[in-house]
């Protein structure tokens, strides 16, 4: 699912938050034929034993599972780099997708930021049966999304990745 590293494997270096804070590139294989949209959510659960909660670092949804011209209906298998400018960037449109906040109360990617050695992050993709989740679009939180897609989960996968301060 990531070009950047293997599952299990350390995310770059530029990718954490204090080192460039660079998305990683990711990839999706195989979206069910029945998804309208996709959501994504990075998080830190090696973060309870230093902070006392899991960390959130990305909260996206309402990923739409298709090229530029997603109106025409064309469904692409691999969607390479959800950091593109089809999916995440200010030319895609608003209406192309939509972050949340994170723990570091912020909107958009947080990259990992361990304080104290090498934590696991997890990043889970999940498969919607809908186009838009009712959640407070730029204001929502990892809560708010994952109560929104309650029902709405048709699959899901995740990749882990590790990263040491």
């Amino acid at each position: 699912m990531s070009s950047s590293f293997e599952d299990g494997g350390e995310i770059p270096r530029e990718c954490g938050y204090k080192n460039g804070n660079e998305q990683p590139t990711l990839r999706i294989f195989e979206i069910p034929d029945e998804a309208k949209s996709l959501a994504l959510i990075m998080d830190d659960p090696d973060a309870m034993g230093a902070v006392g909660k899991v960390w959130v670092h990305w909260v996206v949804w309402h990923i739409i599972p298709y090229e530029n011209d997603y109106a025409s209906g064309t469904r692409h298998d691999e969607i390479e780099n959800l950091c593109e400018e089809r999916l995440f960037s200010s030319s895609a449109g608003a209406d192309r997708f939509h972050e949340g906040i994170t723990d570091f109360g912020e909107s958009g990617y947080g990259g990992p930021a361990p304080p104290d050695k090498r934590h696991t992050y997890v990043f889970k993709l999940y498969a919607l049966d809908c186009k838009e989740l009712t959640c407070a679009d730029g204001e929502a939180t990892k809560a708010d999304v994952e109560k929104a897609m309650e029902g709405h989960i048709l699959e899901q996968t995740q990749l882990t990745g590790t990263y040491a301060p």
